[in-house]
């Protein structure tokens, strides 16, 4: 049980060893040391279950059950994952959605406390079989967001933040994560690319903050229309061919971001050149606030480029984005000031968290404990982290 639960947290032998505080002696190394208790053939003591419980993020009891469970948290998997996934990266998407699925359910705990738990009129009112331009208007009508102000935001991070504030206000919360808890866990974009737990009562849409930054408004609009549908899983990156669902929310997304009626008269054809196609993918995307790789799957979708064009680019703006990673982490400045933990944190929880939980502290709804639980922090930093209303 202590293997598999170390496994699952996509823990190695030296990283669970070190943060389960047990030490090299002349005699054996630490991680010899929590394979001896992994075998059996040494004890664990209370101290370190206790340890390895909030280490592996499950409960104590789970180390007492003869077999370990079924594995049930994650959801429908929508995702079309490729050899480049490994069991780690897996094991650590797992962690991540048990603590996830946890905190949804302490909030929707407190919404029910509160007698604030009305069901929401749009989670579940779509079918994958629907004329996906009709949910983009039933999503656009709900956020009340307007196409001129979607070309007004001033690049991709300001569309991004319009759309957030337009979910989070019809009750949807928008969270970016991309660890559990540490640079140790990064979980890239190639693992999962967003999250959704399509709740008729506090729905989540859950972000990867490792992906470009361009594609996080495509995401999150595709994370809703999984709420639109009630379906709950987690999804990869835009790529084709992918799951009829994935493909249905890929193109309500798509409408809402970069709607058909202005692709009418582009002069992509199939036969154009790679260059050619990313030069006016290059374009669009700049006039629209949104993704190359977005706009490329509007092409291939009307017919416009072939698979095989697509897939090249789909390949193309993923080094990219790999080269562009390595190259801003070479650039860093270790000495550099940049953001505070609580101002990063606050951006990352999104306004609409911070509020309901400040409420329910402030009501006496929930304990300080549920509050962190919920957050994802330490006890110690509920106060400073809620001393601010502004997200970042």
């Amino acid at each position: 049980m202590l293997r598999w639960a170390r496994e699952t947290a996509g823990l190695t032998l030296d990283e669970a060893a070190e943060r389960l505080g047990l030490t090299t002696s002349a005699r054996s190394s630490a991680a010899d040391k929590l394979a001896y208790i992994e075998s059996g053939r040494k004890a664990p003591s209370v101290a370190q279950l206790l340890r390895a419980a909030t280490t592996y993020r499950r409960p104590l009891t789970v180390f007492y059950l003869a077999d370990p469970p079924a594995r049930g948290e994650r959801g429908e998997d929508f995702r079309t994952t490729g050899a480049q996934i490994t069991p780690r990266d897996n094991a650590i998407l797992d962690a991540l959605l048990r603590d996830l699925g946890a905190r949804q359910q302490l909030l929707r705990a407190m919404l029910e406390d509160e007698e604030e738990a009305a069901p929401l009129p749009f989670v579940g009112t779509a079918l994958v079989d629907d004329d996906p331009i009709r949910v983009a208007a039933a999503i656009r009508s709900r956020l009340g967001v307007t196409l001129s102000a979607q070309r007004e935001a001033r690049g991709p991070d300001l569309l991004f933040a319009l759309l957030r504030t337009a979910a989070e206000r019809v009750g949807v919360y928008v969270l970016l994560l991309g660890d559990v808890g540490s640079y140790h866990t990064d979980i890239g974009e190639n693992v999962f690319r967003g999250i959704a737990i399509a709740d008729a009562v506090a729905p989540f849409i859950v972000i990867n903050d490792n992906d470009a930054q361009a594609a996080r408004a495509f995401t999150l609009l595709h994370e809703l229309a999984h709420i639109w549908v009630g379906a709950s899983g987690v999804s990869g990156p835009l790529a084709s061919p992918a799951p009829k669902v994935e493909r249905f929310c890929n193109d309500v997304a798509s409408e809402l971001l970069l709607p058909a009626a202005e692709l009418v008269g582009s002069p992509i054809i199939p036969a154009a050149d790679f260059q050619t196609v990313l030069r006016s993918a290059e374009e669009l995307a700049r006039a629209w606030n949104v993704s190359q790789a977005l706009v490329t799957y509007r092409y291939l979708r009307r017919g416009w480029i072939s698979a095989q064009m697509a897939a090249e680019l789909f390949s193309y703006f993923a080094e990219r984005l790999r080269r562009q990673k390595q190259q801003s982490s070479a650039n860093r400045d270790p000495e550099s000031a940049g953001p505070s933990y609580y101002t990063v944190r606050r951006h990352r929880l999104g306004r609409a968290l911070l509020d309901v939980v400040r409420r329910g502290l402030q009501g006496d709804v929930i304990t300080h404990t549920k509050a962190a639980k919920i957050l994802g922090v330490s006890p110690a930093s509920v106060g400073p982290l809620l001393a601010r209303p502004e997200v970042a």
